[in-house]
């Protein structure tokens, strides 16, 4: 039960006065109205500490943190707004609760929940700054900076205790029944532990001597819906002529799938399944035999998701066969970046158009007929096309196709890959 509203509420702090009150207030619809920069320097913090390396690599997991660390940040500020210096309640928002979820079926432990910490020193200092902006009375800062970091403190302690708690009761719910079990030889499959074919696939209900194409399906929407994810699924189940998939969930917006396989998916035939299916999307895996197959598959369309959140693709469906060199190429962003200015200069710039049909013309061998048909354009407009392209690059294309090849490659995949045609 709550107390009235009129009855005193034991504080752990002494009361700030009235005029540290108004500092806090102010400072808090600034913190509502918080400028981009703010939450991404709170994210960097968050993600880049060791043992959230597996959160920072998987897209879902990541915009999950990103969210989370919003949610944390707005859910203090309002509160403050309210009741200046006041405790805070801990944020059991939906939001933090499927994140603890989500990490748990990750295996990730309560060890990552320091990440909490590294963000709070994050948003420490830049609220110290915004301190200095509202005052320069040492007795007034000295309160305002005092009664702040207690308040932050004690809502951050609580909402990691909460979120904890959530996580036992989450790792107990998924260690029974019949997907637990699957988890958990997925697992030792996955980490290479010595477990028979035989029992493997009995247990799993799915057989491992055979050809597999693994799949990684996930949603970027806030609210995601798993019928959808294990209705793509099925599609591509479908797309490759196969029998019911095997499916793990690896989050509540992610799917773990595989395969068995005796041809190539039919991409379009997936794509036109998956229309009807807003915000899911698939990255395959490379097609492999047996329980290492069953291991390397996955671990490529692992690779190839890792690479569409890095580079910011819009691309739904994405084959690890297509994006091989360039998931290697951009493995180092910032080196991958310095490569394509040094390869392309100016073209880097150049219309979608005109980096299309140089691209092209390189997959075509350098034939300009093969390409003006490809293109379906006049072989001459190709040639004008790639006349400019030539004035544009530093150097020569004659000397340097592969680099050019593999720059415009990169650019492809890059968010920038809506202007090119789908793949």
């Amino acid at each position: 039960m709550h107390p009235p509203d009129d009855e005193p509420v034991a504080w752990p702090w002494p009361r700030p006065s009235k005029r540290v009150r108004e500092l806090i207030r102010r400072g808090a619809e600034m913190a509502l109205n918080a400028p981009p920069e703010w939450l991404e320097e709170v994210d960097r913090a968050t993600l880049s500490i060791r043992n959230m390396k597996v959160v920072a690599d998987d897209p879902v997991l990541a915009a999950a943190m990103r969210r989370t660390n919003r949610a944390n940040l707005l859910h203090w500020a309002a509160a403050n707004l309210r009741d200046p210096g006041a405790p805070v309640a801990p944020n059991l928002h939906a939001e933090s609760l499927r994140t603890a979820r989500d990490l748990v079926r990750r295996g990730v432990t309560e060890s990552s929940l320091h990440a909490y910490r590294t963000g709070q020193n994050a948003a420490w200092l830049r609220w110290m700054s915004v301190a200095f902006e509202l005052t320069s009375d040492p007795d007034e800062l000295r309160e305002l900076l005092d009664i702040s970091a207690r308040s932050i403190s004690s809502f951050i302690d609580a909402t990691i205790a909460s979120i904890s708690a959530q996580m036992d009761a989450e790792r107990d719910e998924l260690t029974r029944g019949t997907h637990a079990e699957r988890r958990e030889v997925v697992a030792l499959l996955l980490n290479g532990a010595p477990i028979s074919p035989q029992n493997a696939s009995q247990r799993l209900g799915y057989q491992l001597d055979q050809t597999h194409r693994a799949a990684i399906v996930w949603s970027d929407e806030t609210e995601s819906d798993l019928g959808s994810l294990e209705n793509a699924a099925d599609a591509l189940a479908r797309a490759a002529s196969a029998e019911r998939p095997l499916v793990v969930v690896a989050s509540a917006a992610t799917l773990w799938v595989w395969v068995s396989e005796t041809a190539e998916p039919d991409l379009e035939r997936l794509r036109a399944a998956t229309r009807a299916l807003p915000g899911v999307r698939i990255a395959l895996g490379s097609r492999s035999r047996g329980i290492e197959g069953f291991r390397r598959s996955h671990l490529d369309a692992l690779t190839t998701q890792r690479m569409v959140a890095r580079l910011r693709s819009d691309q739904r469906i994405v084959s690890f066969d297509r994006v091989r060199l360039v998931a290697l190429v951009t493995h180092d962003p910032e080196g991958a970046d310095q490569f394509v200015k040094y390869t392309l200069g100016d073209f880097e710039t150049a219309s979608p158009e005109l980096r299309r049909s140089l691209l092209t013309f390189l997959e075509e061998g350098c034939n300009a007929s093969r390409t003006a048909a490809r293109l379906r354009t006049h072989r001459n407009t190709l040639l004008r096309r790639l006349a400019r392209a030539e004035e544009l690059l530093p150097r020569p294309l004659e000397h340097n196709r592969v680099h050019v090849a593999v720059a415009l490659e990169v650019l492809y995949w890059r968010s920038s890959g809506r202007d090119a045609q789908s793949t």
